[in-house]
């Protein structure tokens, strides 16, 4: 295993503690699973471009890196779906583009990379949980909503790029 698989592979350690944080309700546990995330998130940036610089691109990484983003980003929506933060109806629909985008490139002979609208959709995820996460005041609870549904809805918009192009040449 590769530096930059080694480091997607770290992700998944940290979301066990992330999922314990989140049940705890105090702002010091809360500010502890936003850092969590926070390098979570980072680290996916720097296992991509070590992955690139190294000449160390992977089939074993193009299929994991895409699977701990979702347990990254699904695990603490769920837990804020059980605490009642999030409507599960929001989480679902992301949970089912995921799924959908995953079976899609399932019998893919080759994995593309993200396109712009799948790198909006995960910068707009990591901003709207790390609001949700974060211990704010009452005052960012209307903003922090606002900011899952747009994650929401460019989670929508980029699975339906993703597979158009398959639409076009599957008609061919």
């Amino acid at each position: 295993m590769n530096l930059p698989n080694l480091i997607t592979f770290s992700r998944l350690l940290g979301i066990p503690f992330l999922l314990y944080g989140l049940y705890n309700p105090t702002p010091q546990a809360r500010w502890v699973c936003l850092s969590i995330f926070l390098v979570a998130a980072l680290t996916d940036w720097l296992d991509g471009y070590l992955a690139r610089k190294l000449n160390q691109i992977t089939d074993l990484g193009k299929f994991l890196d895409p699977l701990v983003d979702k347990l990254l980003v699904l695990a603490p929506l769920l837990v804020l779906v059980e605490l009642q933060t999030i409507p599960a109806w929001g989480v679902f629909v992301i949970l089912a583009r995921e799924l959908a985008i995953a079976g899609w490139r399932v019998n893919q002979t080759t994995i593309t990379g993200a396109n712009i609208w799948g790198k909006l959709k995960t910068v707009s995820q990591i901003i709207a949980i790390s609001l949700l996460i974060a211990p704010l005041s009452t005052a960012w609870k209307t903003p922090s909503l606002i900011a899952f549904w747009v994650s929401v809805v460019l989670t929508l918009i980029s699975g339906v790029i993703y597979l158009i192009p398959s639409r076009n040449q599957n008609s061919l």
